[in-house]
């Protein structure tokens, strides 16, 4: 972990910037993401594309990196022919990615942290299920899924766990059990829509979860809707008393059938302000919001 200020301790003081969207930074310098892996598959393929996506939201003011774990587990590795001992190699690789990218980033008035990213048991299915949840496992059997990456990544020394993108809250009941123990900090942020977390549990049951957690150093959303994250944001600080962790999408939708991005982009500078006001302390983007927004956020909340 690093030795620089904790990054609780930095939320007590004020609001901190978090990255945007890694698949969409590493599409945009031509990087096919086609595979289940998603971004995940750079790890084994070109890590050093994976550094230089982070490297590019550092330089545009991120304080947060959050690496490429997103969808690395052991069994989507598996499914490529990777073994359990590289599969942790990839893991933990994700981590010094980040980690090397805040090295090579220009100086910062403030420390930068890496935050580790596990998400939700569908994201291994590849198959849209982490919008939805309810998946048809018992909370012991998410938590013997989730558990052995999640000592693998403590172990590769990040900041804090970014337990993201959790549809259910049998899932959060999951990976809060599990992160028990391992000595690195951890926030919780569901996917949510209406007022809901994706499997449809009211996000005040499902904060309530984490408020309960000594582990737990933040708790919110990301990947909704910037509209979302509003009411969200609020809900999350009222239930749990502990700093509010945002960051939406564009705004913009996918279109599965025509394979493309519809809509406009809702996400924007002006909203960061509603959001810090309302209890946020970690605030940045998701997919679809790359460095320039990220730059806007970061201008926005240190006054700039």
């Amino acid at each position: 972990m690093s030795t620089t200020e904790s990054l609780a301790a930095a939320l007590a003081d004020g609001p901190v910037v978090l990255d945007g969207g890694m698949s969409n930074q590493l599409a945009s310098a031509g990087h096919d993401l086609s595979d289940a892996l998603w971004s995940a598959r750079l790890l084994a393929d070109e890590p050093e594309a994976v550094t230089a996506a982070h490297l590019a939201y550092f330089e545009a003011g991120a304080d947060v990196a959050i690496t490429a774990s997103y969808q690395a587990t052991f069994e989507g590795f598996a499914r490529r022919g990777i073994g359990r001992e590289r599969a942790a190699e990839l893991l933990a690789l994700s981590v010094e990615c980040a980690r090397t990218a805040a090295g090579r980033a220009p100086g910062a008035p403030r420390p930068r942290w890496v935050a580790a990213s596990v998400g939700p048991y569908g994201a291994m299915l590849a198959d849209g299920s982490e919008y939805r949840g309810r998946y048809g496992l018992s909370v012991a059997e998410l938590e013997r899924f989730h558990r052995p990456r999640l000592e693998v990544l403590a172990s590769a020394a990040p900041d804090v766990l970014a337990l993201e993108t959790i549809p259910d809250s049998d899932e959060a009941e999951a990976l809060l059990r599990a992160v028990r123990g391992l000595g690195v900090p951890a926030w919780v942020s569901y996917s949510a829509a209406g007022g809901r977390t994706r499997a449809g549990q009211p996000l005040e049951d499902a904060f309530a979860l984490a408020a309960r957690a000594d582990e737990v150093i933040a708790v919110g959303v990301n990947c909704c809707t910037p509209e979302d994250a509003d009411h969200a944001v609020s809900v999350a600080a009222r239930v749990t008393d502990k700093p509010v962790v945002v960051y939406p999408n564009s705004g913009e939708r996918w279109d599965a059938r025509a394979r493309a991005w519809a809509g406009e982009p809702t996400f924007s500078a002006s909203r960061v302000t509603g959001w810090r006001d309302a209890g946020a302390r970690l605030i940045g983007g998701c997919c679809r919001v790359g460095p320039e927004a990220i730059a806007s956020v970061t201008g926005t909340l240190r006054g700039a």
